[in-house]
């Protein structure tokens, strides 16, 4: 129980910190968030949120069980925006997705957080050799393995 709850605060630490990481992102290297980004954010949160819950309340498979749902979500959509980056010229601009994104409450309430205004193919630079995306889909794909070995392993 231990190791599991462990694992929780760790991957939601790390969820909190990817969140840091596009704020950062964002509003010091001015990288405007993409409707994919976006939905990435989201998901990194409800992980973390997930994460702590099943800590908190002594219940890691339950947090660990909704934790990979979001994570294997995030490999979906990081998957996604892979895609539109490997074929130029299809792109997730300005699209409804955008519009829906930037009416849902939490991007009302937290637009520097929750607002997307960005083209999908404009990821930035690589950093240590990979694009925002790969590294969100490499983060989401640990997360995964993460959670399913908290979700999946038996109890002493």
């Amino acid at each position: 129980m231990k190791n599991s709850r462990t694992v929780l605060l760790s991957i939601a630490t790390l969820c909190f910190l990817m969140l840091g990481v596009a704020m950062y992102l964002q509003h010091a290297m001015n990288m405007a968030p993409c409707p994919l980004c976006v939905i990435q954010r989201y998901l990194f949160l409800a992980i973390g949120i997930a994460c702590l819950a099943g800590a908190a309340a002594n219940r890691p498979k339950i947090g660990a069980g909704i934790g990979v749902l979001a994570a294997l979500g995030g490999m979906g959509v990081g998957a996604k925006h892979l895609y539109v980056l490997a074929h130029p010229g299809f792109s997730c601009g300005i699209d409804p997705v955008e519009t829906v994104l930037n009416k849902i409450f939490t991007a009302q309430v937290m637009p520097f957080m929750f607002e997307s205004y960005g083209a999908c193919e404009n990821a930035g630079e690589p950093f240590f050799g990979l694009s925002i995306p790969q590294w969100a889909f490499i983060w989401f794909a640990i997360f995964t393995v993460g959670l399913l070995w908290t979700l999946l392993r038996r109890q002493k």
